[in-house]
């Protein structure tokens, strides 16, 4: 007897939840997204934390990792597909002909893990006001300072101890790390 299983042995293929990727019209990821939580489908809309310019002021917003995608996780039985071509910001489902094709399960896990972590430190990640802060190139090279705010696109003011108070430096964002 052989230990490989036949097609009899195994599980419906088509009952175990896959992930497949729906396209959103533009602009509507996250109204999309939440019309299909409120419709009690599992989605997932990977978000990064970006720092925009808002009414003159620098201000952390929610931004889709992929503008125009969401992932949702169905399975081919149970799930009631048809609703979700009629929600609010859902374009279509994407696959080839009218045949929706699965997302590896591991990609998804993948960006849902990294989703949950403090993206790298680098020269273009902006900082918080109040945030301790190391400056690494120049005259004040290996010093802490504290990040006060972004001074356009290249360039951040930090407070600096000397001299007994804090003053105020320019400094380009690149030669800024978070003190760890």
């Amino acid at each position: 007897m052989s230990d490989q299983l036949t097609d009899l042995d195994q599980p419906d293929s088509d009952a175990i939840p896959r992930w497949y990727l729906i396209q959103c019209k533009g602009g509507e990821s996250f109204r999309a997204a939440e019309h299909l939580n409120n419709q009690d489908y599992e989605v997932f809309h990977p978000v990064l934390q970006v720092q925009k310019k808002r009414n003159g002021k620098l201000q952390w917003i929610d931004e889709p990792l992929f503008p125009y995608y969401l992932f949702i996780r169905l399975d081919r039985l149970a799930s009631n597909w048809r609703p979700i071509r009629s929600t609010r910001g859902v374009l279509k489902l994407v696959g080839f002909g009218n045949e929706p094709i699965p997302v590896d399960d591991e990609l998804v896990a993948a960006l849902r893990n990294n989703a949950q972590k403090t993206p790298p430190l680098n020269g273009n990640v902006y900082f918080r006001a109040g945030e301790a802060v190391e400056i690494t190139e120049g005259p004040f090279r290996s010093l802490q300072a504290v990040f006060e705010s972004q001074k356009g696109e290249e360039r951040a003011i930090v407070l600096l101890n000397m001299l007994h108070s804090q003053q105020r430096l320019e400094v380009p964002v690149r030669h800024l790390r978070r003190s760890e």
